[in-house]
Parts: structure tokens; C-alpha cells; sequence
């Protein structure tokens, strides 16, 4: 297999805030890439507290040359947005509008795929605008043919995810959380597929 770059772009769940092992859910999938002998080189471009409107502004200019260095390498990109929309009261349509453009111009640089944005455990009011989200964005991201793993419910009923983030600063879990969303990414067969 040849090797792998991959461009991980979203907000502090991405990024791995709140990991004292620094790993977050990204860290911990591609080193288990790592350790079944796969070359891979992996981009964390999560930037805590980022609407999707920022992520729309800034994620080719970043992606672009890490993906475009070794054309005859396998390339991808993996996005997960979505929870800062919701606790910024950020119009849904405006979201939608983010959402459809990041795929849009995503899909014609490298295979894509999204995870759906995660619980803010503090903060139960934003349950249902980021259930919203989690449709609407797997709507968008079916009409792309474009893999779409949801993991809010999953999350939300974690008993990891919930009480290390209820015992930080109310968003963030700590290691146990994080390995709980790598779990479900490592379980998912379009993650699976990438590497085969």
C-alpha cells in the first residue's frame, strides 16, 4: 500500500483539547494505523472554539500543501465540525451553507470523509440545535457520496465522555472520552476502507 497523508480539519474536539496524553481521538486512529505498518502521515488542523465558517475560510489554503507535496501518495481529509455552531447560536442555514461548500470543494482535492460533531456535555440546551446539525450535515454529506459517521448519541450516552468533560471545563473529556470517539472511528468500516 502506498503511503497515506491525511489532512484532519475542525474545532477542539479535533485537535484534542482537554487530552492529558495529548492524543485526542485523531492521535490515538492514526497510531493504531501506525502499529498495523501502515505510512502515514497525519495533519491535526483543529483550532479550538472554530465555527464552520472559519473552518470554510481557511481549510484548502492549509490543506493544499500538505496534501499536494507527494501527488503519488494516497491523500485524504477527514472533517468534524459543528459543536461551536451550536454554542454560538450560529444560524443553521448559515451552517448548511459552510457545510455544502467545504464538501463541495473538499471532494475535488482528496477522498473525504466527516464525523458529525460531538455533545457539549454542560450544556444540555445545545441537544437538540446539534442534532439538527447531525442531520443536516449527513444529508449533505449523502448527496456527496461522501461517508458520514455520527457520533452524538453515542457520545451522549458515554459514561467516559460525559463525566470527564462534566469534571473539566464542561466540554472536553480527558483520555478515556477521547479513546471512546476513537473507538467508534476505528469500527467504522469508511475509516476501515481507506487503508485497504
Amino acid at each position: 500500500m502506498p503511503p497515506s497523508r491525511l489532512c484532519f480539519i475542525g474545532d477542539s474536539f479535533v485537535q484534542g483539547c482537554g487530552d492529558p496524553e495529548a492524543l485526542g481521538w485523531v492521535g490515538r486512529v492514526c497510531a493504531d494505523r501506525l502499529a498495523l505498518g501502515h505510512d502515514l502521515t497525519a495533519y491535526n488542523l483543529g483550532i479550538r472554539g472554530q465555527t464552520s465558517g472559519q473552518i470554510a475560510c481557511r481549510w484548502y489554503a492549509e490543506s493544499l500543501p500538505r496534501l499536494s507535496a507527494h501527488p503519488f501518495e494516497q491523500r485524504g481529509l477527514v472533517f468534524s465540525f459543528g459543536a461551536n455552531d451550536a454554542a454560538q447560536m450560529i444560524a443553521p442555514d448559515q451552517t448548511h451553507a459552510h457545510t455544502q461548500s467545504i464538501l463541495d470543494q473538499a471532494r475535488l482535492l482528496a477522498p473525504v470523509l466527516m464525523v458529525g460533531p460531538a455533545p457539549i456535555a454542560d450544556s444540555p440546551a445545545s441537544d437538540a440545535p446539534l442534532q439538527h446539525l447531525c442531520q443536516m450535515m449527513a444529508q449533505c454529506a449523502k448527496q456527496r457520496q461522501i461517508a458520514y459517521l455520527p457520533i452524538f448519541s453515542d457520545l451522549r450516552h458515554n459514561q467516559s465522555w460525559m463525566a470527564e468533560a462534566v469534571s473539566g471545563d464542561g466540554a472536553h473529556p480527558a483520555a478515556g472520552g477521547y479513546a471512546a470517539l476513537a473507538e467508534l472511528v476505528r469500527r467504522w468500516d469508511a475509516w476501515r476502507d481507506w487503508f485497504r
